[in-house]
């Protein structure tokens, strides 16, 4: 295993252990009664214990978006198939005549809705959110299994490896002063990288021999990447056909520099 999936599943088990401390803090939070009896059994009426583990509890409300970003992003990469149903699961329907404990939503519980009947019966609260965030959790979980199980493809993981090295590759170059060779490596990895970001996400390259712009118009118009991310990336490609293109001017170091980060930022942020 290399050292980038180690350090993959370690993050993404830490991201599943404060997963279970916010399923608590839900839990605790509508349900305060019978949660702290379930913890003063759990404890056997220890109280300096009880006390601990309720008071290390983290806040949900405030706590949950960072880790909705983070579980959104691994289940985007490791499971794209299932990112609309994680989604689905903080965002209410955008047609919503009623608001029921069916299609009572995460995003509901942060906004602290409370819906009631004749002013006294309640509808929905915040306990309806629990069942959709356990969910999410769930298919976080799924990633972690999957990652786990030798059916998942690593192709990803050991691709951003080879990359790595090569990025260092042109680092070294452009530090030496060839600074055509260094942009035409971080062309390549580009190109490579925008490859498996279209099969990732399904998104067919009829072209034989794409371009970088080929393949991020692709990308923007199947909705993967925003227009800022096209034009970022689109001035890549220009620093890279310059690098290209022997009989044009010759590329400056702030402009490679700026090719090598750029290449390492779109890795990062474009999956």
């Amino acid at each position: 295993m290399s050292e980038k999936t180690k350090k993959f599943g370690e993050q993404l088990d830490a991201l599943i252990t404060r997963g279970d401390s916010l399923r608590m803090a839900i839990q605790h939070d509508c349900h305060p009664k019978e949660f702290e009896k379930q913890v003063s059994e759990a404890f056997k009426g220890d109280e300096d214990k009880i006390e601990k583990y309720l008071k290390d509890l983290p806040d949900f409300r405030s706590s949950y978006q960072a880790w909705y970003s983070e579980a959104q992003a691994v289940i985007k990469q490791v499971m794209p198939d299932r990112l609309a149903d994680f989604i689905s699961y903080f965002e209410y329907p955008r047609v919503r005549k009623d608001i029921t404990f069916q299609n009572y939503m995460i995003r509901d519980y942060l906004q602290g809705l409370k819906i009631t009947r004749a002013g006294y019966e309640v509808v929905a609260d915040g306990s309806a959110a629990i069942p959709e965030f356990v969910q999410q959790l769930n298919l976080v979980k799924a990633a972690k299994a999957t990652l786990d199980s030798a059916l998942m493809d690593l192709k990803a993981v050991l691709q951003a490896d080879l990359f790595d090295s090569e990025i260092e590759t042109a680092g070294a170059l452009a530090k030496a002063g060839y600074l055509r060779a260094a942009g035409a490596i971080c062309g390549v990895v580009l190109e490579k990288h925008l490859h498996h970001v279209c099969d990732t996400h399904n998104i067919k390259v009829t072209k034989k021999n794409p371009s970088i712009s080929d393949l991020i118009q692709l990308l923007k118009d199947g909705g993967t990447i925003t227009v800022a991310q096209w034009r970022f990336i689109q001035s890549l490609a220009d620093t890279r056909n310059l690098c290209d293109h022997a009989k044009g001017r010759e590329p400056t170091k702030e402009e490679i520099a700026d090719l090598l980060a750029g290449t390492e930022k779109t890795m990062k942020q474009v999956f």
